[in-house]
């Protein structure tokens, strides 16, 4: 039996209104594991819903936070609006070439699961981004990187929801505006879309990038003598294992910081006084400070302060050991900006959203 569109709209209107929850603790959505309270909840699995969600008049009035993957947010109190989760799945090869091969994932696949499913299928791109936490959604909104790779280094176009027309957009890779850890999404596009998809534009010849960091040595403690996008892969996932703690078992968001990009004659004036500063060129006239050595040289690396502190292993980490909160957090990291502030006279933006 065939319903009439209006039947069938109303009904998945009535089921959806069903699954909005409240007074849910959003302490299992981020991976700080921070406790806090969303005063409406809901999770969508499709962009019918989310636009249902959108039109119900009972929550048009509220706040509503758009919820990936919680990996890259700092939750300082009880939420009082409604979160929506983005639960949108799915990954689909849209077209190949003789060089290219373009894969759209929906925004709420994980993204080592997307890394992954790439490494394996031999399109590559994407393994220098492998065990990134978050989705596939909050990914252009940070322009993540990683062992240098960004995500505009694969971006081919994503689409979006504009929460006033509620109308699907595309974006291309010019119209994003990707930055250091920036998009367009951060700043005048903030609160005004939210991404359902994203398609990228992979390799089918391997041009590898193995030069930054420990990816060369570590390749060669295991014993890699041909390169493979899986060897690369491996490498990445052991190094940023050995140095990263798994959110599962200690709270954290990752980097906590952005690495400093600043002039070159500060530098210069910075390496008289701190010789073994190290840097990476941006340009003649720019160059990028690893802030996890700034912090380290001011002395907070391993600091812990009750449940929350400083990784032993990464000072660019904070993390909630258990029972921590989130105001606690964002003090802690006030004192470390003021600290390297002091220190170098060079000022720390967070990576993080604080809620």
């Amino acid at each position: 039996m065939k319903y009439p569109l209006l039947i069938v709209t109303l009904l998945r209107l009535y089921l959806l209104q069903m699954q909005i929850q409240q007074n849910v603790s959003l302490k299992p959505y981020n991976t700080f594991g921070l406790e806090a309270t969303a005063r409406f909840f809901v999770e969508i699995q499709s962009v019918e819903e989310l636009k249902s969600v959108l039109q119900n008049s009972d929550y048009q009035s509220v706040d509503k936070l758009f919820l990936g993957g919680g990996s890259n947010i700092l939750l300082t109190k009880n939420f009082d609006g409604l979160v929506i989760k983005i639960n949108l799945k799915g990954i689909k090869k849209i077209s190949e070439g003789d060089s290219h091969v373009y894969i759209q994932a929906g925004a709420g696949e994980v993204w080592h699961d997307l890394a992954m499913y790439c490494v394996e299928k031999q399109y590559a791109g994407m393994e220098n981004l492998s065990l990134i936490p978050g989705t596939v959604g909050a990914a252009p909104m940070q322009n993540i990187g990683a062992y240098g790779v960004e995500i505009k280094d694969i971006f081919e176009e994503l689409q979006a929801l504009n929460l006033e027309t509620l109308e699907i957009e595309t974006f291309k890779l010019n119209d994003c505006h990707f930055g250091y850890r920036e998009s367009v999404f951060k700043h005048q596009f903030k609160g005004k879309y939210v991404i359902t998809s994203v398609t990228f534009k992979l390799n089918k010849v391997p041009n590898y990038k193995v030069s930054y960091g420990d990816i060369q040595k570590t390749l060669a403690e295991m014993n890699v003598t041909d390169l493979s996008i899986k060897a690369v892969s491996d490498a990445v996932i052991s190094i940023r294992k050995s140095k990263l703690p798994d959110p599962a078992e200690i709270g954290n968001s990752g980097s906590f910081f952005k690495n400093p990009e600043i002039p070159k004659t500060q530098y210069d004036e910075l390496k008289v006084k701190f010789e073994n500063i190290p840097n990476y060129l941006i340009n003649e006239t720019t160059v990028k400070v690893p802030a996890g050595w700034l912090i380290e040289q001011a002395g907070w690396k391993g600091f812990r302060d009750g449940q929350i502190g400083v990784h032993a292993r990464q000072a660019l980490v904070l993390v909630n050991y258990g029972g921590g909160t989130g105001e606690q957090i964002k003090a802690l990291s006030q004192k470390i900006q003021a600290s390297v502030l002091e220190k170098f006279s060079i000022s720390l933006s967070v990576e993080v959203n604080f809620i």
